[in-house]
């Protein structure tokens, strides 16, 4: 969205997503990805979900493990 320029306002209205859910995706704060919403989202820019999330390795033995982030 960032890189489109589209308005986190806009995609709530479009989509119907609540902003609070929006927010958490955009700031990478889910712990897991709901279908529903990941389809929204996909579905309103046009990307498939591979090209929406990316994971990212964590080399620190002492963190949560790999993680998965919104691209």
């Amino acid at each position: 969205m960032g890189a489109r320029r589209i308005k986190v306002s806009d995609v709530c209205r479009a989509t119907g997503i609540a902003r609070a859910t929006l927010d958490r995706y955009y700031y990478d704060r889910v712990n897991s990805f709901d279908r529903e919403v990941l389809t929204k989202l996909c579905d309103f820019l046009q990307v498939d979900p591979g090209q929406l999330i990316v994971k990212v390795e964590q080399g620190d033995l002492f963190s949560d493990g790999d993680e998965v982030r919104l691209a």
